[in-house]
This record gives structure tokens, sequence and C-alpha cells, in this order.
């Protein structure tokens, strides 16, 4: 595949954002020729709504036959700047999946014959895709069954090690979400280049690495499947509780990983763990409404309004924690974590929570994934079922853990137990601590009014 490498040009950023109206009952979009400003971009709209759906499983399908996720990401986006330029005079088509990957089929056609390499690449790629109908492999392509195929081994493929987690999660935002540069870098509050360069290397990296695209087997498949679990939950937890900027939830970002995950759970259907962790967003994520204010400041977990929790959510979560369960494996962290959400929502109120079963639950998770963090919330949850010396101890031994240096959790669960016994000059410290650490504002003017409060306690 080095000549179609060769043959790639990069697409301006413009054309790879397109936006999209309403489809008639029939699914059909129909656009006048003539329009108007805002029936452009109507249509504008209603593309960018297919593209979003379609993309993975284009690019997917794609990197099957080219065996490139760069190249593949490229021509399904020469396919977008068609639609673009087509769909808005005739509609968009009755299946614009298939229409995209024909056209992504034939722009790679086209690039090799520009490089003037047609005959030696028509034979790898095989004859019968020169063909107007498509040869078996582009006809495979189309098939759903090998669509689904392909794309949990794109999932497998963004994921994969060889590359940083914050690589994995721009590549899988961008791959298999559909999302722009520009909204993966306002997501995670960094400049667009710099979002757009892990990307590069990204693809770079699969290339030189050689890594196959194919969904691994044996031990190696349960190693890959907790990167692609850990890269579906940190694109969550970065939306549920933001680790830096003005906003404390950034709803976008949770949605876009609950996607993700209900995907996962489609294609591995079979895996526990897989829909633990859809469980266990499904119900963190049903407190979204309760968790901001007024002014979008956070509101901890006992003081939320439980009525504002959307009971559909929970309903799914805990549809997902028992198909977890039916599968018959030890439990592993997401379904443990899962399980713990899961008595939080069971409570009617703050007081009715059974903190001796979470303090259990956290016992065995400890046990099953030690970390630091971990044992920061068994802490949390001992002070809550035992009293808070029980949590304390657990607190105050972390507090020289390397790696907990500068997480802001730590002094401000030090400065709740700290207070519920009394010790409010300490916990005063505790918080302001906290404040200095933590990037995100109103989670840091929170902080500095908990320790104001106690401070004025102590005088």
């Amino acid at each position: 595949m080095a000549a179609l490498r060769a043959a790639r040009r990069t697409r301006p950023q413009g054309l790879r954002r397109a936006a999209s109206c309403a489809l008639t009952c029939n699914g059909a979009l129909i656009v006048p020729v003539t329009q108007t400003k805002g029936e452009r971009s109507a249509v504008h709209g209603a593309i960018a709504a297919v593209w979003r759906l379609e993309s993975p499983r284009i690019i997917a399908g794609l990197v099957r036959l080219v065996n490139d996720v760069g190249l593949a990401e490229e021509l399904a986006q020469d396919a977008l700047v068609a639609a673009l330029e087509q769909w808005a005079g005739s509609g968009i088509p009755d299946n614009p999946g298939a229409w995209l990957m024909a056209v992504a089929k034939r722009r790679a056609i086209d690039r090799i014959r520009r490089e003037q390499r047609l005959e030696r690449k028509i034979e790898e790629i095989g004859h019968g895709l020169e063909t107007e109908t498509g040869g078996a492999e582009f006809d495979a392509a189309l098939d759903p069954e090998q669509i689904e195929d392909d794309l949990l081994r794109l999932v497998f493929t963004a994921c994969h090690p060889v590359l940083s987690t914050s690589a994995r999660v721009a590549l899988t935002l961008r791959l298999l979400g559909g999302l722009t540069t520009d909204e993966i870098a306002r997501a995670f509050l960094v400049p667009e280049a710099t979002v757009a360069q892990r990307i590069v290397r990204a693809k770079r990296t699969l290339a030189q690495a050689g890594v196959p695209f194919e969904v691994p087997a044996g031990a190696d498949r349960a190693a890959r499947l907790a990167s692609v679990l850990e890269v579906i939950y940190l694109i969550f937890n970065e939306g549920y509780a933001a680790t830096a900027g003005d906003d404390w939830v950034r709803t976008d970002l949770c949605q876009e990983a609950l996607r993700l995950g209900r995907v996962l759970a489609e294609l591995v259907p079979a895996e526990a763990e897989v829909h633990g962790l859809v469980a266990l967003m499904e119900i963190q994520a049903s407190r979204t409404r309760a968790r901001t204010g007024p002014s979008g400041e956070p509101v901890p977990l006992p003081e939320q309004d439980r009525a504002l929790w959307d009971r559909l959510l929970i309903h799914r979560g805990f549809a997902a924690l028992l198909r977890a369960r039916t599968i018959g494996d030890p439990p592993g962290p997401y379904v443990l974590q899962a399980a713990i959400a899961a008595c939080h929502a069971q409570a009617v109120t703050a007081d009715a929570t059974d903190w001796e079963q979470i303090a259990g639950l956290y016992e065995i998770l400890a046990r099953t994934a030690p970390s630091p963090v971990v044992e920061v919330n068994r802490a949390v949850a001992l002070g809550m079922a035992y009293g808070p010396e029980r949590g304390l101890a657990i607190a105050d031994a972390l507090t020289g853990e390397p790696s907990l240096k500068n997480y802001h959790l730590l002094p401000s669960v030090r400065g709740d137990l700290l207070a519920r016994l009394g010790r409010v000059a300490e916990a005063s410290a505790e918080f302001e601590r906290a404040a200095a650490l933590t990037r995100n504002e109103p989670e840091r003017q929170v902080l500095l009014r908990r320790a104001a409060e106690l401070a004025e306690q102590g005088r």
C-alpha cells in the first residue's frame, strides 16, 4: 500500500466540517436547487448528522480495504466533500452510508490512476473494485455483518496500547465519534493544533508499528479490551467532572462516551465488563441535572435533589448491570463500580444510602483493581459507614503517595472527614489546599467557600 500512502493529500479543514436538516418521512432529504442561505445551512446540518452517524462504519470498511487508518479517513472525507456538492441538489440518498462508501472507493481508484500505478494497485485491491457494482471485497465492505466486524476492528485499532492515552482519546473521538479537531480541543481545553498533532502522530505510529486491523484473541484480547474501556471511561469522566475550565459538567462528552459504550456492548455482547461500564455511565449520567446549582457550581451527591435524577437512565443502567451479572464472570472493576453507583441510585434520600454495602464493594474493588484513587474512595465509604475516624485513617495513610501529590480530591476528602470530627482549623486548611490543586474554576470556588465557612467556625 506504499503507493496509496504516497497518493494521500490533505483536505482543507473547512471541507471536513459539514452540517444537516430535517428528513422527510421516507428518510430522504429534498432540497431545492435554488436555496437561501438558511436552506444551505440546513442542508449542511443534515449532512453533518449523516456523517456523524455513518463515518465510523465507512472508515472501518475502508481501513480493511487499504490497510491504513489515515488514508481511510481521508478517502471518507473526500466522499463527504462529494456529498456536500451533490446532496444539496439531489437530496440525501436512501442509503447514505453505501453512497459514501461507493464514492470513497472510486476516489481510491482515481488516486491510484493519478499516480500511474493503476495496474499494480488494482491487483492488490482486486479487479472487482473497478466495476460499477464493485467486486467481492467491496461488496463485503457493505455487508451489515462485515461492517459491524470492521467497526469492532477499528475500535481496537484506535485504542491500541502502542498509542499514548491522550492520542487514543483523540483518535477515538475523531474516528468513532466523528468529532472535528476543534470540537475535541474545546472539550479538553487544549489548542486545536495540539489535538491535530496528536491525531497525525497516532496515525503515523499505528502505520509504523504495523498494527494489524483485527480483533485480538485470547489473552491479548482481554488486555486490549481494557484499553478500549479505559479510553471510553476517560472521555465520560472528562465530561462528568471536567478537570479544568469554567464548566463543571460537559454533557456532550458524557453522551459521546455513552454512545460509544452502547455500540461496544452491541459488538461484544458476551463481555461483562463492557456492560458494567455502560451501567456505570448510565447511572452516573442520570444525576446530570442535579449535579450543578443555578450558577453552574458543583452540588455534592448528598445535597442533590434526587427528584431531578433521570429514572430512565437509572433503569437502563440497572438493565446493563443485570446483563453483566447474567454473563457469570467474576465481577471486574467496572461491574463493581456500577454496583456502587446502583446503591446510590436505589436510595430515596442521602440518609437512606446503604454505606455498609458500598464500603464492602469498595473492599472487593480494592482487591480486584488496587489503586490509590480506589483507596481515596474507600476512605469516604468507610467514613460514612463506620465513622470519620475509620475513613481518616485510610486517607492519612495516602498523604505520602507520590501519585496523589497533585490529586485535589485527597485533601478534599480529608477536609470533610476532619470537619466531621470537629477539627475545623485543619479541615479549612485541607479545603484551601484542594482549591489550590484543582484546575476547575467552579469547583475551586466551592472548595474556597467551604474553607472560609470552617475558618469562621474556628474563630
